[in-house]
């Protein structure tokens, strides 16, 4: 109400092309007293109090039409992805919210991306499953965020409408030191490949990290290494330049 909330946009970008396939869209709020507060912090109060419900149908809507926004500006058409809470993920009304944002704002489904976490879908799996055919039916993306890092079933998983996992910043790290971590990412990559799904990779910082990615077939990265999350106009500039470059 006092719009404190904003959305930042973090690039990601194609490990085969080096150009930007979509970007995060992240949630900030500045108080205008405590500063910037951590979503760390206040997400969990949103999801206890119910104003998540709110607040995640502002994000999409605000999402959606800055996505539309850079296509009228003269960027090329990209995905935008939006994380769902738990808690938004259950709410019955979810599917039809989603599809009439995008008839209001006329934003093509197949670049919007919904991003959920495994404790979300896996929380109540009959549940998830009919959450996801619904958006599947009509054309909208969704991807697993943080994989690795709940409690996956792979029963479960080869059913979920989903085209692309999200490996976790915790096996980034150290990938290029502990070889457990690239086990581990390693599989992801392999097993997502079988059953054809993309990979993006989170939290890439160093040309290390990258070299390594690219070397074993990770499709898409996001991280420092190209760009912080970006505000609306710094995101409008990082595209012109690497579409220039």
């Amino acid at each position: 109400e006092r719009d404190e909330l904003h959305l930042v946009y973090q690039p990601q970008i194609s490990l085969n092309t080096n150009c930007i396939v979509g970007a995060e869209a992240l949630l900030r709020w500045s108080h205008p007293k405590l500063g910037d507060i951590s979503p760390n912090e206040f997400i969990p109060l949103a999801e206890e109090s119910g104003l998540i419900l709110s607040i995640g149908e502002w994000v999409i809507r605000t999402a959606v039409q800055q996505a539309k926004s850079w296509i009228e500006y003269g960027l090329s058409p990209m995905i935008i992805a939006v994380n769902l809470s738990a808690v938004q993920f259950r709410h019955q009304r979810l599917p039809e919210m989603i599809t009439e944002i995008l008839s209001d704002i006329g934003f093509p489904p197949e670049y919007l991306e919904i991003e959920l976490t495994e404790a979300a879908t896996m929380k109540n799996p009959v549940n998830a499953y009919a959450v996801m055919d619904k958006l599947y039916e009509e054309g909208i993306r969704m991807s697993i965020d943080d994989f690795g890092t709940g409690y996956s079933s792979f029963n479960y998983l080869k059913k979920f409408k989903v085209y692309k996992l999200k490996i976790d910043k915790s096996f980034i790290d150290d990938i290029h030191t502990d070889p457990e971590d690239r086990a581990i990412v390693n599989a992801i990559i392999s097993m997502a490949h079988s059953l054809g799904l993309k990979v993006i990779a989170e939290g890439v910082e160093t040309q290390e990290q990258l070299n390594y990615l690219h070397t074993h077939g990770c499709d898409e990265i996001q991280g420092y290494y190209f760009s912080k999350p970006l505000s609306t106009e710094e995101f409008e500039i990082f595209a012109k330049n690497e579409k220039n470059s």
